[in-house]
């Protein structure tokens, strides 16, 4: 065995280079280790699948051989976008495990796993356990689970379908980009019965990547999309990622749409739907996200960075939606996941219904401008933060998710990264000149 345990398990998830960091006789112990801590909780069934990467196949083989043998059922549901492998586990009510790798490049791969109805697991609600487990090695339980295969695609379409109203929709030429990932799966079948002219780019399932990397937060990776989508003269233009559960949307001036922007949007949709309802929001999400909540009638929640603290709070909070930065849309109704495909559903049922295109649909909520996440490698991030937060002593500070300081006008947060000796800074003012400015201010105490 090759794996290294300590270098691909991560704060939410499994990932590395393959077979140097993550090789078969990982996956199975990963498996195994799995099955264990699942069982523990009094499970007896689990649900896998995977995303199109070459390796991916052996590896789910390989992780269910390992939970077979702590006695555990096997739901193997095949190819599979992660937030269907979600869907899976809501519906089936069942613990879930996808071999992906997200965004990273070829030569990844990885596994995000999730208990019974896609609750999450993080570094502290398990992740850790399971890695020690799969490090100890095998602990037969005596007995042998059966393995099974099952279709959950017609499912999952009808799910996705179910946010939005069907007979609302209007059409529309869409241009969609997945980038050789998993959207070329669940992407043409939730459209198939929509009234949606769709333009496709690279829909073959190839974890080799061949014509861009499937990491659309990188705006390289969006030129194609913004080509097409001005060449057509489209509606709009949606970019996913490699395991399809994050988009990003282009509008028809080939203009990229934040995640910010995103959120709002969407929360705004859903706000329409259900009045008074509470919306989450992570901490580096533009200002305009709680603005346009709290506009609509909803309560906005603020949350650090992450999926399962996001998860957890909507779990507390009843809320709603949920929305990151990064790309990530939550849905209380499925089962507080996220899932790109629902998020594009609900803005396009929003744009069919104005006939300004997207643009104008977003223009009252682009009211800042924003640095985007700026990497810094320092030699102490913890020292760093505390000397910018002295510097800074006469703003409003919390410390929920690294360092967040709030000038009204402007602010700004500062976060260490969970695996490299990095800083992340996001900065938001009036205007792109402000920004740059207090960027370089800002970064100036990083020495």
């Amino acid at each position: 065995m090759t794996t290294d345990f300590d270098a691909i398990f991560k704060a939410y998830d499994v990932r590395g280079t393959v077979p140097d960091q993550l090789d078969v006789d990982g996956a199975r112990a990963i498996g195994g280790a799995f099955a264990r801590f699942v069982a523990a909780q009094g499970e007896s069934s689990i649900v896998v699948g995977r995303d199109m990467r070459p390796d991916g196949e052996e590896f789910v083989e390989a992780f269910g051989d390992g939970a077979l043998a702590h006695g555990i059922d096997v739901v193997d549901v095949g190819l599979c976008a992660t937030d269907m492998m979600y869907y899976a586990s809501g519906a089936l009510e069942m613990p879930g495990a996808v071999f992906t790798a997200s965004h990273n490049p070829a030569g990844y791969n990885g596994i995000k796993m999730c208990l019974a109805k896609a609750a999450p697991i993080g570094a502290d609600s398990g992740l850790d356990a399971i890695k020690e487990m799969a490090r100890a090695g095998p602990d037969p339980s005596g007995s042998v689970g059966t393995r099974t295969t099952r279709d959950m695609l017609d499912g999952y379409v009808a799910h996705v379908h179910s946010f939005v109203d069907l007979g609302s929709l209007k059409p529309l030429r869409v241009v969609a980009d997945t980038a050789n990932g998993m959207g070329g799966l669940v992407l043409p079948a939730v459209m198939a019965a929509l009234p949606f002219e769709l333009d496709h780019l690279y829909p073959e399932l190839d974890g080799t990547f061949p014509n861009h990397p499937a990491d659309p937060i990188q705006p390289e990776n969006q030129r194609d999309l913004m080509d097409r989508v001005l060449a057509t003269g489209a509606d709009i233009g949606l970019a996913f990622d490699g395991d399809a559960d994050r988009v990003f949307l282009v509008d028809e001036t080939a203009r990229a749409i934040s995640g910010s922007l995103t959120t709002a949007l969407v929360a705004r949709s859903i706000l329409q739907r259900e009045p008074g309802a509470t919306v989450i929001h992570n901490l580096i999400c533009s200002k305009t996200v709680p603005e346009v909540i709290t506009e609509n009638g909803g309560v906005a929640v603020r949350t650090r960075v992450g999926h399962s603290y996001i998860k957890q709070v909507m779990a507390d909070t009843g809320a709603v939606f949920g929305g990151e930065h990064s790309g990530h849309y939550y849905f209380r109704d499925n089962y507080r996941a996220d899932s790109g495909l629902i998020a594009a559903l609900v803005v396009l049922e929003a744009l069919g219904n104005h006939p300004a295109g997207l643009a104008d649909l977003v223009s009252t909520l682009d009211r800042y401008a924003a640095s985007g996440e700026i990497n810094t490698t320092v030699d102490d991030a913890d020292a760093v933060i505390d000397r910018v937060a002295a510097a800074y002593g006469d703003a409003e500070q919390d410390r929920m998710d690294g360092l967040t300081v709030d000038f009204g006008d402007w602010w700004f947060n500062l976060r260490p990264s969970n695996t490299e000796p990095l800083l992340r800074l996001n900065l938001e003012a009036a205007t792109a000149e402000e920004v740059e400015r207090r960027v370089e201010e800002v970064r100036a105490h990083f020495a």
